[in-house]
Formats: C-alpha cells, sequence, structure tokens
C-alpha cells in the first residue's frame, strides 16, 4: 500500500472577523472588511478529509514499516510479540466489513473510525507547557473520547469548540498509528499573552473606557471570546450615544499587542433642502440657509450623532417658522465620511388674526373684563427668522396697543443673543391696588411704554435677560382725564405730577426644567430704576417664583412659592397686590392686600378624571408682611385689606384649542366663596 504521508487535518487558523452594528441600511458607514471567515477554513478542513477517506478506502494493506498514517483508517492494526525474535512486529491485519453506524447527525453513510487515544499537544507536537490551556482544550472535546468510534463530521465539530474556546488561534488533528490503536492528536497554538493596546480612528472614545475594558487581560492568554465582548462593549458605547462609529478590524500582532481599528462616520457636509408644504417636491424657501445651519450644533467634521441631530431637529423647530424638519444621513462616496440632508418645510410667514381673552384685574363683573386682540405677525422678516408683531387689544376698560420686533439672534454673535424691541401704550385697571372708588368711578393706569432688551442662555435650562425700559404712567379716571388722587385722598403718583416717568434698567434670570407646567421653574427679576433726570424716580425692585412638581402615582402634586420687595421711591400702582385667580384663591383681585413687600405660597394636587379633563384641589396662602401701610397713601390700609389671608378649594382643568381652562370654585379664612375662571396654565 502507498504511503500516504502528508495527509492529514487542515489547520484551522483564526483572523478575528468584523464586527458589525446593525444601523438602518440608508445609514451604515461603507467600513473596510477583509478577514477570512472560520467557516470557510473548516468548510475546507471537511473537503480535505472527505477526499482522504475516498482515497483510503480502496486499499488493502500497509507496508510493515509504516507506523505513522492519517487519520482514519479502515484496517486495524495489532501489535504482536514474537517469541522467537522477542521484536515487536507489525501485523497487518485485513479490513473487515463495517456496519454503518448512524451518527448523532443521522448520517447513515459516513463511516465510523476507532480511536484508542486523544492527546492536546502543542504544533510540534510537545506536551503544553500550561496544563490550564491543555485542560481548556481536553473540556471542549465533546465526541472524541479514547476508544470511541468517530466520523469526519465529530472530529471538525470538536475542532470548531477548541477554537471556540477562545484561547488558541489554530487546531490541526492527526491521527498516528501506533500499536495499541490509533492515537488521535490535536496540535494546538494557544493565542499570545497580552501586552499592550494600539487603538486606531477613535477620536471620541475615552482613552479611560478603553483601559477599563482591557485591565484585566494583561498579562493572560487572549480570549477571542473575551475580547468579542469587550468590542461589542465598545460598539455600544457608540450606540448609547448615537454616534456613527463600530470596530472595524482586530489584529493580535507579534509580541501579544492587540491592534483595534475605529472607524468614525464623520461628517462632510450639510446641505438645506426645501420642500413645498403641499407637494412636497423641492422648492426655493425664504428663510436663508445660514439662519438654520447656525442653529445645529452638529458641525462639519464632528462623529455624526443620532441624538444630537435628533435635539438639532427639536431646535429647528422652536423657531417657529418651519412646519416639518427631517435628517436624512447619506455616505459620502467610499470616504468612509456621511452627509447630512437637512429637508425643512417652511410655515407661511406672515398674516393677520384675531381673539379674545379675560382681564384679571376686572372685579366689577365678567362681561366688563373680556378683551378682544387684532394682530398682524411676520415671522421670518428678511429670511433671518426676525419676528415683527403688530396687536391691539381692546375691551371695556383695557387697552393695550403693542409693536415687537425680535431678532433671535444677533448676527456675528457666538452666544446666541437676542435682541427685541418694544413700544406699548396701554390702559389698564388700577383696581388691583386701588380697588373701585366710592363714587361708583373706576381708575385706570396709562402707560406709554419703549425698552430694548437683549436675552442668552447662560447655562443649559438657564437663560438670562437684560435691558433698559422707559416708562411714562400715571392715572385716569373713568372718563380719561389725568388725576393725582383717589376718593380716599392718597396719591396715585409717587412725584405729585400727573405722571410718573422713569428709566430701569432690567435683569431677569429664568431655569425651566423639561418645559412641562408641572417642571421644576425658578425665576428671578430686578429693576433698577435710573434717576437720570431729577424728577426720574429710583427704586430697586426684586421678585423671584419658584415651583416643583412631584408625581405621586397618577397624581401630580405641585408646589410653589413667590415673593418681593421695593426699596425706594416707586408709583403706588406698582405695589405687589395679593389675592386673586393667580394668587389667593377665595378673594377677589387684589383683595388680600398690596404691600412694598409680599409673599405667596400654593400647594396643588392635581389627578386625570376622564380624557382631557383633570381634578384639582388646592391650597393658598398670602402676606404682605406687613408692609402694607409703607406703600405711599397707604392704599390697603384705607380700604381695610387684611394684609395676609388664605383659601382653599377644587376645580376642573381642561385641555382645548385655546389652552387650558381652569374652573375653580374657593372657600377663604373670610368664609366667603368665590368661582374663579381662568385661561391658561397659573403662573
Amino acid at each position: 500500500m502507498a504511503k500516504n504521508d502528508g495527509v492529514r487535518f487542515v489547520s484551522c487558523s483564526i483572523r478575528i472577523s468584523p464586527y458589525k452594528v446593525h444601523y438602518p441600511l440608508h445609514l451604515q458607514p461603507k467600513l473596510p472588511f477583509c478577514c477570512q471567515t472560520l467557516s470557510s477554513n473548516l468548510n475546507k478542513t471537511r473537503e480535505t478529509i472527505s477526499g482522504f477517506i475516498s482515497s483510503i478506502r480502496n486499499r488493502r494493506k500497509f507496508s510493515p514499516f509504516q507506523t505513522k498514517s492519517s487519520l482514519l483508517c479502515s484496517s486495524s492494526l495489532s501489535l504482536v510479540r514474537s517469541e522467537e525474535s522477542n521484536q515487536n512486529i507489525l501485523e497487518v491485519r485485513e479490513p473487515q466489513q463495517k456496519a454503518h453506524l448512524p451518527s448523532r447527525h443521522g448520517r447513515e453513510d459516513e463511516e465510523r473510525v476507532l480511536i484508542s487515544e486523544v492527546l492536546i499537544r502543542n504544533k510540534d507536537g510537545e506536551e503544553l507547557e500550561r496544563k490550564d490551556l491543555e485542560a481548556e482544550a481536553a473540556t471542549a472535546l465533546k465526541a472524541c473520547r479514547p476508544n470511541s468510534a468517530l466520523t469526519v463530521r465529530e472530529v471538525q465539530e470538536d475542532v470548531h469548540r477548541i477554537i471556540d474556546s477562545g484561547y488558541f488561534c489554530s487546531c490541526m488533528p492527526v491521527a498516528v498509528d501506533t500499536r495499541d490503536g490509533i492515537r488521535l492528536i490535536f496540535q494546538v497554538e494557544p493565542n499570545q499573552e497580552f501586552q499592550g493596546l494600539i487603538c486606531e480612528g477613535a477620536n471620541v472614545l475615552p482613552s479611560k473606557f478603553l483601559e477599563n475594558a482591557f485591565r484585566d487581560g494583561y498579562g493572560k492568554v487572549v480570549n477571542i471570546r473575551r475580547l468579542d465582548e469587550v468590542i461589542n462593549s465598545i460598539n455600544g458605547w457608540y450606540m448609547e450615544r448615537g454616534l456613527f462609529g463600530l470596530v472595524s478590524d482586530v489584529e493580535i500582532l507579534s509580541g501579544g499587542i492587540i491592534r483595534l481599528q475605529v472607524s468614525e462616520a464623520e461628517v462632510n457636509n450639510i446641505a438645506i433642502h426645501f420642500l413645498d408644504r403641499r407637494t412636497g417636491e423641492p422648492t426655493t424657501g425664504k428663510t436663508r440657509p445660514e439662519t438654520i445651519l447656525r442653529q445645529l450644533t452638529t458641525k462639519k467634521g464632528q462623529v455624526y450623532s443620532l441624538l444630537q441631530g435628533r435635539r438639532d431637529v427639536e431646535t429647528v423647530l422652536t423657531m417657529g417658522i418651519m412646519e416639518d424638519v427631517s435628517i436624512i444621513p447619506q455616505p459620502a462616496g467610499d470616504t468612509g465620511k456621511v452627509d447630512l440632508v437637512m429637508k425643512v418645510v417652511e410655515r407661511p410667514s406672515g398674516g393677520f388674526s384675531a381673539g379674545g381673552g379675560i382681564s384679571s384685574g376686572i372685579t366689577s363683573g365678567p362681561l366688563s373684563g373680556l378683551i378682544g386682540s387684532f394682530a398682524y405677525s411676520h415671522r421670518n422678516v428678511f429670511g433671518r427668522n426676525q419676528k415683527l408683531n403688530i396687536s391691539l387689544e381692546r375691551g371695556q376698560i383695557d387697552s393695550i396697543f403693542r409693536i415687537n420686533y425680535t431678532d433671535p439672534w444677533i448676527e456675528g454673535d457666538d452666544k446666541r443673543t437676542s435682541r427685541s424691541i418694544m413700544i406699548q401704550n396701554s390702559r389698564t385697571p388700577g383696581t388691583l391696588v386701588h380697588g373701585n372708588q366710592t363714587d361708583g368711578g373706576n381708575v385706570t393706569i396709562g402707560r406709554v411704554t419703549a425698552g430694548l432688551e437683549f436675552s442668552r442662555p447662560l447655562r443649559p435650562k438657564w437663560s438670562g435677560t437684560a435691558g433698559l425700559i422707559f416708562q411714562h404712567a400715571g392715572a385716569r379716571d373713568e372718563k380719561g382725564n389725568p388725576i393725582i388722587k383717589d376718593c380716599y385722598g392718597s396719591p396715585l403718583t409717587a412725584s405729585g405730577n400727573a405722571h410718573d416717568e422713569m428709566l430701569l434698567a432690567k435683569f431677569e434670570s429664568v431655569y425651566t426644567g423639561s418645559g412641562d407646567h408641572g417642571s421644576s421653574m425658578f425665576v428671578f427679576n430686578m429693576e433698577q430704576g435710573l434717576p437720570v433726570l431729577p424728577e426720574w424716580l429710583c427704586f430697586n425692585r426684586v421678585n423671584a417664583r419658584a415651583r416643583r412638581g412631584v408625581d405621586i402615582g397618577p397624581a401630580r402634586l405641585l408646589l410653589s412659592l413667590s415673593g418681593g420687595h421695593v426699596v425706594g421711591n416707586f408709583s403706588p400702582h406698582e405695589a405687589f397686590a395679593i389675592g386673586g385667580t393667580n394668587s389667593v384663591r377665595g378673594y377677589e383681585e387684589g383683595a388680600v392686600g398690596s404691600g412694598r413687600s409680599y409673599v405667596v405660597g400654593c400647594g396643588e394636587i392635581s389627578f386625570p378624571l376622564f380624557g382631557p379633563v383633570e381634578g384639582a384641589i388646592f391650597g393658598d396662602y398670602g402676606s404682605d408682611l406687613g408692609s402694607g401701610p409703607t406703600v405711599p397713601g397707604d392704599p390697603a390700609g384705607a380700604r381695610l385689606k387684611a394684609g395676609s389671608g388664605y383659601g382653599y378649594g377644587f376645580g376642573i382643568r381642561v385641555e382645548s384649542p385655546l389652552g387650558p381652562l381652569r374652573l375653580e370654585y374657593a372657600f377663604n379664612d373670610r368664609l366667603a366663596k368665590r368661582f374663579h375662571f381662568g385661561v391658561g396654565h397659573r403662573n
């Protein structure tokens, strides 16, 4: 029989296959994948073994000097000791007919060969230096046991299991004919010990994250399974943050150095496409592209983030000039980068509107508090998102004419500073402080106001506003004639003239949580009167409001607190009024007190009833802190206001196209009862 030297199982060398992150098809970065997979190697192994079996099936005998053959000979060998020569002689027995035994996979056409011994050796056929690795390989074996009849498939599966243990880069099964039978040797090559890491292309991945991921592996044999977990954790870090990045290649270099190649898809270009709001077809937009682009936090050269893109979409929508916004990432050729296409649908830029409302400062009857309004607005002047509003509100007593021009982002400013110019002429009831007159007349306060304000974000969820406001204000009777005293003889101006004039330096800081009505909120406001001219008023006013919401099962507890104080010479009608729908319920507007200082606290529990309807129970308390007599003319003392009081009650809230509608029934500490109706959330 001819020798079959060189016929052996093909080596299954391993190189780590690339790892993929499942992005949507149109979002997948084009990354290089060039590794040969384990399955293709095993298929070649299977073909070689099958060829060997076919070639050996027709052979009838061995050379008496042949002591080594490849796996799976269909003849059996036995060792016989000769009594005459006392030498070991190999006796060759003819092959015997063997039954076809079914395998575990139900393959009856696979022949089985008896294996007498199974060993684990290194690639040179010697014992492994590390017995723990030998034990790992032996533990991985399932079918290959001493004195077992094996098929090619079963040997192949155990080769695969040894590789899958993760500790070995190659495994070669070799069969040796011995006097005791066929010895099956798995020649394995352990992975190198991990000595260092090279990571290329990871610009946003923190080095601390990599250090922690590989820290436990230094000085230990590289385990491919453990390495696979580390790579998955790196890919997971990118996915959790919505970043376009993943490990694209892994290689174990000489000396135990692991090289990771990370591919991060950087933003190559950002384009704005305008779509027609009716047909959805491309059109020419009125908004300048740079006005939109400056709103984006995503910039060229950054690794694209889905989360950051989603925030950019919300930011553009809050500009108020877009009806729909979407961002579509597209591969930028074969560069590994990504192009962003932002598709926007513009709203109509301007138009006229009309509406109505209710004044909270009128207590003589509901009809007298009705207000009608007419307005013209343009929300995208010059295509720069600049806003112009001209409005007129007119009621039986109230009257407000306002012109407001706002540039939400001053060109050339990198701090997102906005500018607002305002001119206003208003007439409002003076009943909050001065109440109804004994002769049945009403006092109204007329104000002409002009101002310039600048606002900008200070920190996340914090914003600040600063400005200068000029105000010319005075009191008038119901016929429109200027008056300087009310029916009690109390002054209506601080200067003693028909009008008070003041130049106010204003500062305001606002903190907002999620933006919902029940979220946390804090507002601090300060106004300083600047006596540029001797007759102009000089005073300082501070005011603060805080709110905190807490979920209690399906219900929600809302706590709010407000307070303020004035120092200096100020107009009596500018005193803090306490009582009413947005203050202490159960009292008329301003009926608790009007002082130089004040504090109002409120606790409210709201709970869902059905559909858009909610129920609520509440309790309010307010006090002027004894400051009523310090207001010029003591208007609160003249009208016998208590200065402090509380109210409690219940109500319902209904979400409507006009906003939240509030209907409340309240009791106060004087056993009086009162209905309150309001539109919008409580201040």
